[in-house]
């Protein structure tokens, strides 16, 4: 395994970098002011003008879909290795990857596309997404069943002439409360009789089509993330064409796992990123506040706390590299482990450093004063998005048992 940036990958970063001391830190304070003011008029849900500023100068820089390997579409795209140290840039500012076209949901929506689209469905969405002027939603887990068994999933597809009639309810439906979402791609079951895997399937989903009604935003920990959102939606009688099927029925699952490996690992690359800056945030304040006759970085505690914190973030970006790498030459299926342990790695240990930050800096730590508060309830939010926790260890320890059972890894 070699993780050596490439002169390509190095002059990416270095650009990158200078992206953020130039444009993404100076602006945090206008994108709280904007929202506010947007709060104040009585409407948190409007596209932010700081990020559509922002994005033809990352278009300019050759900062623009990066995220997408081996795609025609998508020419600029990098491996999953050479992305890493880049989303982990990125990860530094909640906000910050939208701005170069590299934001969850639609980076795993654009990959579906790009995948497993028919040329129809990649012209009219997946253009649109990968040129920043439209966003998209996912639409899988659903608030009456335990989601973290896909199975589970009750909303109906059921074919009707040349039509879809879809019928569900739906949460946790990142990204489509923001204006500009036009389309969501929605998994639920076209055959209950099927065996197990085989009962769902994905479809496209206008976001304007008839019978969607929005019924209300989820706050994490306080914070509704406008305008991107995570939502509660009914779907009631929705009709689409059968051409909005992606693959065929029953692939619902083929297609979930082409999704969310991924996803799955970008989160975790931005999350290293977090770390990094809140132990950058944790040193800066612990130099700088006296207590008790010294600075409080001259307090063995926390002598202890940063050297914990520079290993363990050490440690899980040498994971992630590894699964990248992994992604790359032997695929996401023989990766999957690698895949799950990280997932399980990069959140916990990143709330660890996110605590120990926002206890360095005392009361102006929950505060909005500091990204940290909001990036601890971001973070911690992973722990259950693109499967829970307990279902990654699960998935870990039954490869670590399987040669005792005699079952092939």
């Amino acid at each position: 395994m070699h993780f050596a940036y490439t002169d390509k990958v190095q002059a990416l970063r270095e650009r990158l970098l200078s992206f953020f001391d130039q444009h993404i830190y100076p602006n945090e304070g206008r994108y709280l002011q904007e929202l506010a003011a947007n709060r104040a008029a009585g409407n948190p849900w409007q596209v932010l003008q700081v990020i559509e500023e922002l994005k033809p100068l990352a278009k300019a820089q050759g900062l623009w879909n990066l995220f997408l390997p081996q795609s025609e579409h998508a020419p600029e795209g990098l491996s999953n290795l050479e992305y890493a140290t880049l989303c982990e840039i990125m990860g530094r500012n909640l906000w910050a990857p939208e701005v170069f076209n590299c934001s969850a949901p639609d980076t795993g929506n654009m990959e579906v596309l790009a995948r497993y689209g028919t040329p129809e469905q990649q012209e009219r969405w997946l253009q649109p997404l990968l040129a920043g002027e439209i966003r998209s939603a996912f639409l899988m887990t659903e608030p009456a069943v335990a989601s973290s068994d896909a199975t589970n999933i009750e909303c109906s597809i059921r074919r009707d002439g040349a039509d879809y009639v879809i019928n569900g309810r739906k949460w946790w439906s990142s990204g489509a409360g923001d204006p500009r979402c036009q389309i969501y791609i929605v998994m639920g079951k076209t055959d209950p009789e099927a065996a197990t895997y085989a009962q769902q399937s994905m479809i496209l989903v206008p976001a304007d089509a008839p019978g969607i009604e929005v019924i209300r935003p989820l706050p994490v920990f306080g914070y509704d993330d406008a305008p991107h959102g995570h939502m509660e939606i009914q779907l009631t009688d929705v009709r689409v064409p059968v051409q909005n099927i992606l693959l065929g029925e029953g692939r619902g699952f083929e297609i979930a796992q082409g999704r969310l490996g991924p996803g799955r690992i970008h989160h975790c690359m931005r999350t290293i990123g977090i770390a990094e800056r809140a132990l950058e945030l944790l040193c800066k304040r612990a130099m700088s506040r006296v207590a008790f006759g010294k600075p409080i970085a001259h307090h063995s505690l926390w002598h202890e706390r940063i050297a914990e914190a520079r290993c363990s973030i050490e440690q899980a970006r040498l994971l992630t590299l590894k699964a990248a790498w992994m992604m790359d030459t032997v695929g996401n299926k023989v990766a999957k482990n690698e895949i799950a342990m990280i997932k399980v790695v990069a959140p916990s240990m990143a709330l660890k450093i996110l605590d120990w930050a926002i206890q360095a800096h005392g009361g102006a730590g929950v505060s909005e004063d500091f990204p940290l508060a909001h990036a601890y309830a971001a973070v911690r939010t992973l722990r259950l998005a693109d499967g829970p926790d307990e279902v990654h260890a699960a998935s870990i320890a039954k490869n670590e048992l399987a040669p005792l059972r005699g079952d092939r890894r």
